[in-house]
């Protein structure tokens, strides 16, 4: 069985994200997230706030608020409508069942204009008078998300939501949704049902056949139950210490997830606003596999670094861990270089969730009302648990808890500096009270 052990292991890495991401999916057609309220598959789901401590999904943002819908293509294509949008900047999100990023609409990928595209399952051969969105898997979650500058302008993001359509080439089409599993079943032997019955009815690109023959083993009637929750406890501590030391580049302490997301590399030609390109392709399976699932812990449907780009940090410039008890500043001496904005958001650990405050702020950024520059147009962020004395600091002031914490600074639409990784990231420095 030790043999078996350490395919277990890889096993757990490989398959975790289809499972974790398959629960979300399961979350919002039944229950709902957060302030997104559950809506059947085929159908968009709306938030119509910024998203708060109340939403709990890890690493959710702060920038903009979400539009979400499951689809199940069994049933067949669908048609998307999506409105003009100004200059407001917005991101459609094609999320296969494994997590592959596997189209973009929105400003970047096809812009603000309004248009229609036709969504297609996997197989389709037909002909289309839209652009088509090619999927890999019956199952895609879109991950929507608009551009909101504070609470006076939900409204206007409102209206552009309500403008969303899919529509159902087939209005009596029925969809099969996803295969059940037996809800009894404790976490760990739950986890590797779902394991098994999902990638059944969502296949694996045919590509890594070999790889999942390697995990047949473990479906086996000869393994016992004890045995699965031994390798699901292992995978899990295992999956844990790999968020700490992945493969990503770390700057001035930050960790640049610039890669994080090109696991997916079998249909990039076919996706809408996808770049079918080297750079952009994790080519060695076994880190693919392994930062696949890294991605779905740290940041479930996170976007190619092309559309955004996540830095995060759980230390100061020095590797001490970012604590409550401290204070720390990070200072801008100029605007970050990108298309759309920028922000840092402040989570929890190891839950990942926004963190409740008194003064409502879980973001800061080039978008924060009230936000002080210096004369020389420089940005100074203060990070505390309690309220600087300083006026400018308090502007610019990020709450945090009395607990360990960390960072994430979202770079959208960025600019050549960020993806070819010459761009000075402003370090985390641990300061004196006194110094804000």
């Amino acid at each position: 069985m030790s043999a078996l052990k350490e395919t277990a292991a890889a096993a757990y890495f490989y398959y975790y994200p289809l499972v974790e991401n398959l629960r979300q999916v399961e979350r919002y057609v039944t229950t709902g997230v957060g302030s997104n309220p559950a809506t059947p598959f085929n159908s968009f789901s709306h938030a119509r706030k910024l998203a708060g401590p109340e939403d709990t999904f890890v690493t959710i943002n702060n920038d903009t608020v979400y539009s979400m819908a499951q689809l199940d293509l069994s049933g067949g294509p669908l048609r998307l409508d999506v409105p003009a949008t100004g200059d407001r900047y917005y991101v459609l999100q094609f999320v296969d069942a494994w997590t592959n990023n596997i189209a973009y609409v929105g400003t970047r990928a096809t812009g603000n204009e309004a248009g229609s595209f036709l969504i297609v399952p996997p197989g389709w051969t037909g002909e289309s008078e839209h652009p088509v969105v090619q999927a890999s898997t019956d199952i895609v979650s879109i991950v929507g998300r608009f551009a909101c500058t504070g609470p006076g302008d939900i409204p206007a993001v409102t209206k552009l939501q309500d403008l969303l359509i899919l529509e159902s080439l087939d209005p009596a089409a029925t969809v099969n949704g996803l295969p059940a599993v037996d809800a009894n079943l404790t976490d760990e032997l739950l986890f590797w049902q779902q394991a098994h019955r999902w990638s059944q009815a969502f296949p694996a690109p045919t590509a890594e056949s070999a790889l999942i023959e390697q995990f047949s083993g473990l479906w086996s009637p000869d393994v016992d139950s004890d045995d699965l929750r031994a390798w699901y406890a292992d995978g899990v501590a295992k999956l844990e210490d790999a968020t700490k030391h992945g493969q990503a580049p770390v700057f001035n302490g930050w960790t640049v997830g610039l890669h994080l997301f090109d696991y997916n590399l079998y249909n990039l030609g076919l996706g809408l606003g996808t770049i079918d390109d080297d750079r952009w392709k994790i080519l060695d399976e076994k880190v693919r596999i392994v930062e696949r699932a890294i991605a779905c812990r740290l940041g479930l449907w996170g976007n190619h670094a092309y559309e955004a780009v996540y830095a995060q940090a759980f230390t100061d410039v020095t590797g001490a861990p970012l604590i409550g008890e401290n204070t720390y500043l990070i200072n801008f001496p100029e605007k970050p270089p990108v298309g759309a904005f920028w922000s840092i958001t402040l989570y929890d650990i190891p839950r990942y969730y926004l963190v409740d405050n008194p003064i409502d702020r879980y973001s800061i950024g080039d978008r924060t009302a009230g936000i002080r520059y210096e004369t020389d147009g420089s940005l100074r962020i203060t990070i505390s648990k309690d309220a600087p004395t300083d006026a400018t600091a308090r502007a610019n002031w990020l709450p945090s808890p009395d607990a360990a914490f960390r960072l994430v600074l979202r770079l959208y639409m960025p600019g050549e500096a960020i993806l070819d990784e010459t761009y000075s990231y402003p370090p985390v420095e641990r300061v004196s009270n006194q110094d804000t």
